[in-house]
């Protein structure tokens, strides 16, 4: 199986926003901490399902339509081989080639109808030539990195309810270690994400933090609003 970086950032990141989204709204809301972890692990199993096969689906689809692309850009090519040398001819002389270096450049390119095909496809709509891009790996290392992280703001509830039950740590002490935890994920996978874009890792790391931080906030509100008028 090839795992893509890009995918598992993708999860990663929503797996770590939706969870702790779901702990801070629970907490504010001042239920209990059994509450936090039903309601965190269905979110994990249930979500992180939908994100696998959205991402499988919109994978597949692309896939399909490049190919559909493809076979309509090879038959045109047979059936046009004068008209479709013009394009190759046009789209290099709009990159500067001109005269007998541009001939060249054509005859080369036309000689290889494989390589006619992916010049016309990229130049003309932007699809490249993606090797191993398979719905289902991506469906997976999302559906993986979404649960691994996820999990992440759950830990120190399991911890508190199964492993250290005596302890008799507050909710509101056991959501700061979570809120710990997340806030390093979030920041560790902007890192990560950071270098896939080639952006300021530290840059990209903070923006996470925030976005994330925002989106716990805001379930931190709305789930201390509830408990008040509810």
């Amino acid at each position: 199986m090839k795992w893509t970086i890009e995918d598992f950032v993708y999860g990663a990141t929503d797996g770590a926003v939706t969870t702790f989204a779901v702990v801070a709204g629970v907490v504010g809301a001042s239920l209990s901490p059994s509450i936090v972890i039903i309601l965190g692990f269905a979110n994990l199993f249930a979500d992180g399902f939908a994100m696998a096969a959205g991402n499988y689906l919109s994978t597949r689809s692309k896939l399909e339509y490049e190919e559909r692309e493809r076979k309509r850009q090879y038959k045109e090519i047979q059936d046009f081989p004068e008209r479709k040398i013009s394009e190759i001819r046009n789209i290099y002389s709009e990159k500067g080639f001109k005269e007998e270096l541009l001939e060249k450049v054509t005859n080369v390119i036309i000689a290889n109808r494989k390589v006619w095909t992916d010049i016309l496809l990229r130049e003309k709509t932007g699809i490249t030539d993606k090797k191993n891009e398979n719905p289902v790996f991506k469906a997976v290392t999302t559906f993986v990195a979404f649960n691994l992280v996820g999990l992440i703001p759950l830990l120190p509830f399991v911890f508190a309810l199964v492993i250290d039950n005596t302890s008799g740590l507050s909710s509101q002490t056991i959501f700061a270690y979570s809120s710990i935890f997340t806030a390093l994920s979030f920041f560790s996978i902007g890192i990560i994400s950071g270098k896939v874009v080639d952006k300021p890792p530290l840059r990209s790391g903070f923006i996470t933090l925030i976005i994330g931080g925002i989106a716990a906030l805001v379930s931190y509100i709305v789930g201390t609003l509830l408990s008040i008028y509810i």
